[in-house]
């Protein structure tokens, strides 16, 4: 396990970042008042995963691979960092759909009825706690093995 110490680290910042962001969202009324722009701005989390790779592979090339990482060892601990993040995803939805916005599912549902954007069966059977973690597992390995690719490379020693 001390070899993943540097990626478990990350994916715990990642976790907490996480939770940041989605309070965020909710301080600003994306999850209620402002339920309509929410695809758009919680997509602006994006820019933060991305950074946050790119500081985590960055402290595994400096304090682990003494500042010498090829691309592969650069997406291996992309990965590893992707698969403990996914490991954390049902916790932070857990932690986001129950403390931090409660009454989420509730709106988004309303809304995408309202609006003629779902049925009100098809929006309760994708917006729930369920699904959510689901998708959070399935995001966090998909997105994150991307991610490791894009910024592996740019990582890499000359």
């Amino acid at each position: 396990m001390k070899n993943f110490t540097i990626e478990i680290k990350w994916a715990f910042i990642f976790f907490i970042a996480s939770l940041a962001w989605m309070y965020l969202e909710k301080s600003v009324g994306l999850h209620d008042q402002y339920i309509e722009k929410h695809p758009i701005y919680t997509n602006l989390f994006a820019i933060v995963a991305i950074a946050l790779y790119y500081f985590a592979l960055r402290d595994k090339k400096k304090n682990f691979f003494n500042n010498q990482m090829n691309w592969k060892q650069g997406f291996v601990t992309g990965v590893y960092i992707s698969f403990f993040i996914a490991i954390l995803s049902p916790l932070a939805q857990y932690i986001t759909s129950t403390f931090i916005t409660p009454d989420y599912f509730k709106n988004v549902i309303a809304y995408a009825v309202e609006h003629k954007k779902m049925t009100q069966e098809n929006a309760e059977m994708y917006f729930n706690l369920k699904s959510y973690i689901m998708q959070g597992i399935f995001g966090a390995l998909s997105m994150g093995v991307v991610t490791s690719g894009i910024v592996a490379f740019f990582i890499k020693s000359k």
